[in-house]
């Protein structure tokens, strides 16, 4: 039996193994964030949701919804026009690879209101599918 050389088989491992998470990859998911934000502050729920996977599961102080068709019902019962949705911006973004095709990000949320200011943190596991970054898991406090 013939011995393949050590360097050969490092070679073809290297080939087989999906790159890293990148900077491209985090500037992705930043991306994606912004257009929340921005399809939000115009009261487009259908946008914001575009961000989200159809798998979703949104998990809040009263409790967990998944899917993503039973989390934007939830968003239009909570907030259902404009003015309720008010001027949403994120901050305090932290995102780091979990892997190629996932990420874990970190953050605060604040909705501006004319009647009030809503805020609190959240915790999001994206992950890489074939239409692109979609958050998997929202924890949202």
């Amino acid at each position: 039996m013939r011995c393949i050389p050590p360097v050969l088989v490092l070679c073809a491992l290297s080939a087989c193994t999906r790159p890293a998470f990148t900077s491209a990859d985090e500037a992705a998911i930043r991306t994606i964030m912004s257009e929340q934000e921005t399809a939000w502050d115009r009261g487009d729920i259908d946008a914001f949701m575009a961000g989200y996977a159809d798998s979703v599961c949104f998990v809040g102080p009263k409790g967990s919804t998944c899917g993503r068709a039973a989390v934007a019902a939830n968003y239009r019962t909570h907030y259902p026009d404009k003015a309720a949705m008010g001027d949403l911006s994120f901050d305090r973004l932290e995102i780091l690879g979990a892997g190629p095709d996932n990420a874990w990000c970190t953050g605060a949320w604040r909705i501006v209101r004319a009647q009030d200011t809503l805020g609190g943190g959240f915790s999001l596991l994206w992950q890489r599918r074939p239409e692109g970054w979609r958050c998997l898991r929202d924890h949202s406090y």
